[in-house]
């Protein structure tokens, strides 16, 4: 798989790593808040796969999860943002929250995009065997987990049999009609680096993720989103193990990006995690950083336009969303 990467040595192997406030203000940068569009829930923490790069450190034996509480109070707060415009459901895999369908639907009816953030291999667990179905029923996007277009490097990230049942799942969905032209239904794929190192150019990979995907498998798809990998959790204790959480800092670091940092999504996003508590980003989630530096939870706010006047919280790790084309969930920031 040519991807184009630029390789971790390339990068200085010990440094001082600089505030990325003081980066940000080095280029003149402020990065106020923008209005609030997209809300970004992190149902919960167990997934049927462990994935090695995963900053949520998700698998089987999780349990936190959001309480029905907690979902009553997210379809309280819908109507309170005159620009919401998209409900993005993650995890861990969220279709294994029971709650997910009711969410999901409440945010179609309120008029909302609504994003599953699927691994695939999740539609043939026990209890999901109509999933895809429901997904399609209610016009759900999908952004779709997908390493790599080759059995070696996805199953080295996610897990041995794991590119296989992708490929399954990808085939059923599109015989559902995501991902055709002419379709309502949304199909993205998502790639990630499989180790210490950028993602290449998105509009290149998506090509040729299209010509390998369509030739051997005869899969189609709306887009490819790039992402870099986060220096949290499991990737960092990997980065930790194998000494090259320095040298990776600093390839971030040598590789940002104004342009991108303009377009973090944390401007106009904000993250529910499992406890109700809300965040700029499902980083700043999993590392504890919460909105506004101090703990806010859902029903603690009147409206979630409120979050709009509210700092938002930088970190070292936020170096990873601003180097070279910049990552996002929805991909890349620049071309």
């Amino acid at each position: 798989m040519n991807t184009g990467f630029v390789p971790l040595e390339a990068a200085a192997i010990a440094a001082p790593v600089t505030s990325f406030t003081r980066m940000l203000e080095r280029h003149d940068l402020t990065l106020p808040r923008t209005p609030l569009e997209i809300l970004q829930v992190n149902l919960t923490a167990r997934c049927n796969l462990a994935c090695t790069h995963c900053h949520v450190e998700s698998g089987p034996k999780r349990e936190e999860a959001l309480d029905e509480r907690g979902i009553d109070r997210l379809i309280e707060l819908m109507p309170t943002a005159a620009s919401l415009h998209t409900l993005d459901l993650t995890g861990g895999a969220p279709e294994m929250h029971p709650q997910f369908r009711r969410l999901a639907a409440a945010g179609r009816a309120h008029g909302l995009k609504v994003i599953d953030r699927c691994n695939l291999t999740v539609l043939f667990e026990p209890g999901q065997e109509d999933t895809a179905e429901f997904l399609a029923a209610h016009e759900i996007a999908v952004v779709a987990s997908l390493p790599c277009y080759s059995s070696a490097n996805v199953e080295k990230q996610r897990g041995k049999g794991v590119f296989l049942q992708s490929i399954d799942a990808l085939q059923r969905l599109n015989a559902l009609g995501y991902g055709r032209e002419g379709s309502a239904l949304e199909l993205d794929l998502v790639y990630n680096p499989g180790g210490p190192s950028l993602p290449p150019a998105q509009a290149a990979l998506e090509a040729d993720y299209r010509r390998r995907l369509s030739d051997d498998f005869g899969i189609v798809f709306n887009r490819l989103f790039t992402i870099a990998n986060m220096p949290i959790k499991r990737f960092l204790h990997a980065l930790e193990r194998d000494g090259k959480l320095d040298a990776y800092m600093q390839l971030l670091i040598d590789h940002f990006n104004p342009r991108a940092a303009e377009g973090v999504m944390c401007r106009n996003l904000v993250s529910v995690g499992w406890d109700g508590a809300l965040y700029d980003c499902d980083f700043n989630q999993m590392l504890g950083l919460p909105a506004g530096g101090r703990r806010t939870t859902l029903w603690d706010i009147v409206r979630l336009d409120g979050i709009e006047r509210q700092p938002i919280a930088f970190g070292r790790h936020c170096y990873a969303c601003t180097a070279g084309n910049g990552s996002s969930c929805g991909g890349a920031l620049t071309a």
